[in-house]
């Protein structure tokens, strides 16, 4: 089993990985047919994006899938409960799966109300336009938040909203004073945006799942308090949060005004964010829902997906977590070393390593963890692809989800631990 596709970019570099035309490729076994035109950019500071090839069905084949807890796939319970949905016009308001989701999701998040949304970038995009009404007011976002460098930009181009930014800290947190400085204080003088909300992300996720702690939170929020700001999470993973803390997702929520919370991810619906705040931010969300195009009809189809992803689903992300530290720990010690990592940081289920050989690249080492090497059958008894993604700074990035089983996370060590054999073998060759 060879590796039949992948991006001529990342072809060339496994041809030549960091510039040394002496060291054959580590892990090309047959000559690759490249796929399409070319590599998209993912990620940050020029990240190729990865595209994989499909499992073949090959008996013997396992594919374990890091790339992102988004590839999640609803179970028989969740396609049953889609498939007897009682349903309605949800734009009319009369989705009943839809109603009793968004009563539940307010229940659990300590808000007055929520509203169902497509996606967590749509969810986002609401809540800035409903905070900064308008345009030309302003944001105060991280640096490296997933609103600042995932999203488009939309609050811009979309809403008329401008954002200035914080640096984020390792931990996803940032400095409370720069926090401050950012404030604008010149209103309604026409030279300057007026300040209006502060963005937490929650977990972090550039920065490894971090989750942020209680009393920053709480700190931010009484910035916010003093200078008349509001608050706003983006929680895509705040459950993830809520289990790690061992506190119920409305003990973090108390701390912003707003929140929006992925169901699509670690939670394994299929689609689908809850936008949740206080009743008369929800009811300006629904116009601002609408004129996105996000006003959906029979909607209780997904909304049964989503109502069971949350009363059901988050007691298991600490298997998530659980699985990430085991991978986490396999990298440490493995000998000699390859990477690097702080096992502090890895609170949740992304992990972020670093690869410490400069002969050997985020993106060669994820090529190499995607197809089946030569004699990696004979040794492991089966081949596996190991999907991940090369992420910012020269790191690597690998998430956990419910499609990852403890069995499944030993298998991707295996994979780890033959890449690195065949990496440090062929480095000896080459001496």
């Amino acid at each position: 089993m060879s590796l039949k596709t992948f991006p001529r970019g990342l072809f060339r570099l496994l041809l030549n990985p960091g510039g040394i035309a002496s060291r054959r490729p580590l892990c090309v076994r047959h000559e690759a047919v490249p796929l399409g035109r070319g590599s998209s950019a993912r990620g940050y500071y020029n990240t190729g994006k990865a595209r994989y090839p499909a499992a073949g069905g090959a008996a013997h084949l396992r594919v374990v899938d890091l790339r992102s807890d988004t590839v999640t796939k609803p179970g028989p319970a969740m396609r049953q409960a889609m498939a007897e949905a009682e349903v309605g016009d949800d734009v009319m308001g009369e989705d009943p799966t839809v109603n009793d989701l968004q009563k539940t999701a307010a229940e659990m998040f300590g808000m007055e109300a929520a509203l169902f949304v497509p996606s967590g970038t749509m969810s986002n995009l609401i809540a800035v336009m409903v905070h900064c009404r308008e345009r030309g007011d302003e944001m105060i976002v991280g640096d490296l938040s997933h609103m600042h460098i995932y999203e488009q930009g939309g609050s811009a181009q979309l809403a008329g909203v401008h954002a200035t930014t914080v640096t984020t800290r390792p931990d996803g947190t940032f400095d409370l004073k720069q926090l401050e400085s950012k404030v604008r204080h010149g209103y309604p003088d026409p030279h300057y945006p007026r300040s209006r909300l502060v963005c937490v992300e929650n977990t972090h996720n550039i920065q490894g799942g971090r989750v942020l702690p209680l009393h920053f939170l709480q700190d931010v929020r009484s910035l916010a308090d003093q200078h008349g700001l509001s608050v706003h999470m983006d929680g895509a993973r705040v459950m993830n949060a809520a289990v790690a803390l061992g506190v119920p997702a409305s003990s973090i929520l108390q701390h912003a005004h707003t929140v929006s919370v992925c169901l699509s991810k670690g939670l394994g619906a299929p689609v689908g964010t809850m936008l949740a705040g206080p009743q008369d931010f929800i009811s300006r969300a629904v116009r601002c829902r609408k004129a996105l195009g996000g006003g959906m009809r029979q909607l209780g189809i997904i909304a049964a997906a989503g109502k069971l992803a949350l009363q059901e689903m988050a007691g298991r992300l600490e298997e998530d977590h659980r699985n990430a530290k085991t991978f986490a720990q396999a990298l440490l010690d493995l000998h000699p070393a390859l990477f690097a990592l702080d096992m502090a940081a890895v609170e949740t289920n992304i992990l972020r390593f670093r690869i410490e050989d400069s002969t050997l690249s985020p993106q060669e080492f994820c090529a190499c963890m995607a197809q089946v090497g030569d004699g990696e059958e004979a040794s492991l008894g089966q081949g596996t692809q190991v999907l991940m993604y090369p992420h910012f700074d020269n790191s690597v990035r690998a998430v956990w989800h419910l499609g990852i089983s403890p069995e499944d996370t030993q298998l991707a060590i295996q994979k780890m631990q033959f890449v690195a054999s065949q990496h440090f073998k062929q480095k000896a060759e080459t001496r």
